[in-house]
């Protein structure tokens, strides 16, 4: 039978808070963005610079003037090592405030961050760093044999010539893809378009947001959907690089928003049983397209269930998505059916591919100003994973004649 791929533009948009227009190549993209990541990090530095940017539970708290100056001072040391403009830099540490600074000092020395999770075993993020070309590893210690043992220091710097159509972050898929880690291209542009998107639909407020995240801050759906949108409103990111640690936090630190995975959170219940935290208000579960296959939808709706008892006033979010459309896509509210992926948001457009797509299943397919262009160096998985502007998410799904997304039984 041959292939069809069916657009469904009645799935578009939903919770989305700033203008939308289309563009030339016909892809919806925002009309408000600032030139880059780096200008609007600054501009929000300058609002809110004495309040904490990023606490690390028995660790450092920073402020934002504190934590742009020390990551400035990373970037004028990557400088005096002749890191610049469009290099490589892999950051590849432990969670926590040191992992923020040596992230931002990437970005401001002009090179292109690449993100290594800390706990992938040494020859596989070897393999990340050779794949990336990396000119620089930042680790602060030392985790793999070579690699340098501290983070740089000099005069602070700051290179803020960057433009939308950039490269400005290369996330790696899951080491469990086929056939192995595929570095994905971020634009200014993408990582843009997710904060705006992120902050619409989950209505994140300027006021002070505390937000814990539970995400792995190598992945998209921690830096991109989480870190990055925090900063953009003026609140501070909480991290617990102890699982333990969490109960005590949430009440100890004002928590106002808590994200994680599924699994994050189901191995956390244990600790939360019995908690109640009333000033929590909104919950973010973050669903990856690697792990749809493998996450059981009952499971998922016990594990909300439980949260909902420990969270009573919050409200509960899924957001959906790969690394590939900046770890966003996809959003529902609590309540939806278990089969239920959410609806498109924030300018990500859905079709379908295969013989059923004009019956309303198929391939699920994403375009949108989040969705990267390209792979890392690698072209013929471009081909293989694009058809036009649209990405190959490689997940069956159904699409309802309201635009909600179900998975296929089969998965």
């Amino acid at each position: 039978m041959s292939q069809l791929l069916v657009e469904y533009p009645h799935s578009r948009n939903a919770w989305c808070g700033n203008p939308l227009a289309r563009g030339a190549d016909g892809i919806l993209r925002y009309g408000n963005l600032t030139p880059a990541l780096t200008e609007l990090l600054d501009i929000q530095v300058h609002t809110f610079a004495g309040r904490e940017a990023v606490v690390e539970i028995g660790g450092p708290r920073l402020t934002y003037r504190e934590l742009w100056y020390s990551a400035s001072r990373i970037a004028g040391g990557l400088q005096e090592h002749g890191i610049g403009y469009g290099d490589r830099v892999a950051v590849r540490m432990p969670v926590g405030a040191r992992w923020v600074q040596a992230f931002l000092g990437a970005l401001l020395s002009g090179a292109v961050p690449v993100l290594v999770h800390d706990g992938l075993p040494d020859a596989l993020a070897a393999q990340v760093i050779r794949d990336a070309c990396a000119d620089y590893v930042l680790d602060g210690g030392g985790s793999a044999a070579g690699y340098r043992e501290a983070l740089p220091d000099a005069a602070a710097f700051i290179d803020d010539g960057a433009s939308l159509g950039e490269l400005a972050l290369l996330c790696y898929t899951s080491p469990g893809a086929d056939p192995g880690p595929r570095g994905v291209e971020l634009t200014n542009e993408n990582l843009l378009s997710a904060i705006s998107s992120v902050v619409g639909a989950l209505e994140l407020p300027t006021e002070g947001l505390r937000n814990l995240v539970l995400l792995p801050l190598a992945h998209a759906s921690g830096c991109v959907d989480q870190l990055l949108p925090t900063f953009a409103v003026g609140g501070t990111v909480v991290l617990t690089p102890d699982p333990a640690a969490v109960p005590e936090t949430l009440v100890a630190e004002r928590i106002d928003m808590v994200s994680a995975t599924p699994r994050i959170f189901a191995g956390l219940l244990p600790g939360l049983a019995g908690l109640r935290v009333e000033q929590v208000r909104q919950v973010c579960s973050a669903g990856h397209r690697a792990e749809l296959a493998v996450t059981d939808p009952a499971t998922s709706e016990s594990v909300a269930d439980t949260l909902r008892e420990v969270f009573p006033a919050a409200r509960q979010w899924s957001v959906w998505g790969a690394t590939e459309t900046s770890g966003i896509g996809l959003a529902r509210e609590d309540g939806a059916a278990r089969d239920a992926l959410g609806f498109a948001f924030g300018g990500t457009e859905l079709a379908l591919w295969g013989p059923e797509a004009a019956a309303g299943q198929g391939e699920l397919l994403c375009r949108g100003p989040n969705v990267t262009r390209r792979y890392w160096n690698d072209p013929l998985t471009t081909e293989s994973r694009f058809t036009g502007a649209w990405f190959h998410t490689g997940n069956q799904v159904s699409i309802d004649p309201d635009g909600l997304v179900r998975r296929a039984l089969a998965e």
